[in-house]
């Protein structure tokens, strides 16, 4: 499934293999939670040099329904798109909703934030769903502890996480063997276990190795990007990261920023995504070469030049800063369309850029240069 091509210090090359095709690590997944990228056709982000959409099990789960989607021939015919997906657990709605949420060791129970409908996600359920979506790569449940949190509801979350763990492969393992979901591709669907255990690097590393004792096709680190000092971000990776296998994937979720993402992948990560480049272009925050453009400035209103001259994407080559505050101001839909599609370019080509650096062995006078322009 993954191959480990080369090494640049802990950063890594290397080549993940799914039912809808091979993909290049490290790389970034552009979210489409609801089975749509917000602003962009999927075969916009394939031009660009998207590989994976990261898809939303509780969302898709609340509308349309699993079902709904299994009969139209699974998520990827659904949402035409002819790549791999990967699909959260709904774990990080245990966190978002916690306000709406009952936990319990069998499962949480939720308010449905659309109706208040009554919601019981268990670990099982929770494969079932995404098995039903007929995702490439699957996240177990999880809970992800707020921070801060004192150490022992971490602890004790983390024990959650992994009993659930446990109970999402047991399941996994059943309903591939019997092919209980009548998924064509289930056979060779994945499923990723999470790391947790806060900003606590022991809990951190006694995740990692009962996640590796359970064994999973691939490793995610979740809980980090909630409100911690990116140093303290940084210093987890660095504790848990070597713990993980060599031979699998390695995936932090929900983070984030060129400068997270950098950082990252020196310290062995893999696979990334984030709502940052979709979310900020709506907001007028765009990601250059130079730093980041608030294109609603004044100072753009007669700035008639290319956004980012080092960028070569649609929005880049026709429009200048001056029109894309117009369109902003103005409120215009073609301003979330391009800026959302130079965002999500900036990120794809920041990912293409590093996996080239890493082949030629100068990931760290790459990660140099670009962090000096950024700031």
């Amino acid at each position: 499934m993954f191959k480990l091509l080369k090494t640049d210090g802990a950063a890594r090359l290397g080549e993940l293999k799914t039912a809808h095709g091979t993909v290049q690590t490290p790389f970034f997944m552009t979210i489409g939670t609801v089975g749509a990228i917000k602003g962009l056709l999927p075969e916009e982000v394939g031009a660009l040099g998207g590989q994976v959409i990261l898809s939303n099990t509780y969302h898709l789960h609340l509308r349309p329904g699993e079902d709904v989607v299994q009969k139209a021939g699974g998520l990827h015919k659904f949402m035409h798109w002819n790549g791999p997906i990967l699909t959260d657990s709904g774990g990080y709605q245990v966190f978002s909703l916690s306000k709406m949420r009952k936990l319990t060791d069998e499962g949480v129970e939720f308010r449905s934030h659309l109706n208040g409908e009554k919601i019981f996600l268990t670990p099982e359920k929770a494969i079932e769903i995404q098995m039903k979506l007929g995702s490439d790569i699957m996240m177990v449940l999880d809970e992800c502890p707020p921070y801060p949190a004192e150490k022992r509801y971490v602890e004790q979350s983390l024990e959650l996480t992994t009993r659930w763990a446990e109970r999402c492969k047991q399941y996994f393992v059943y309903a591939r063997r019997n092919m209980i979901n009548h998924v064509p591709t289930q056979k060779s669907q994945k499923l990723f276990g999470i790391v947790q255990g806060g900003m606590h690097p022991d809990l951190r590393e006694r995740s990692a190795r009962e996640l590796v004792e359970i064994g999973f096709d691939g490793y995610a680190l979740g809980g980090l990007s909630v409100g911690e000092p990116n140093e303290m971000m940084y210093q987890v990776l660095q504790s848990a990261v070597p713990i993980l296998p060599q031979d699998k994937p390695r995936y932090l979720m929900g983070v984030g920023t060129p400068q997270d993402i950098l950082e990252a992948i020196e310290r062995g990560v893999d696979m990334f995504d984030c709502v940052l480049p979709t979310r900020n272009a709506r907001h007028g925050s765009l990601f250059t070469s130079k730093g980041v453009v608030r294109i609603k400035n004044e100072q753009f209103k007669e700035d008639f030049t290319p956004l980012d001259p080092n960028c070569d994407c649609y929005t880049c080559k026709h429009f200048t800063k001056a029109y894309l505050r117009h369109l902003f101001i103005a409120g215009e839909i073609l301003s979330q369309r391009l800026n959302t599609l130079h965002n999500v370019a900036f990120y794809l080509k920041l990912m293409k850029e590093s996996r080239e650096a890493i082949q030629a062995g100068r990931f760290a006078e790459f990660k140099k240069e670009l962090l000096t322009n950024l700031v």
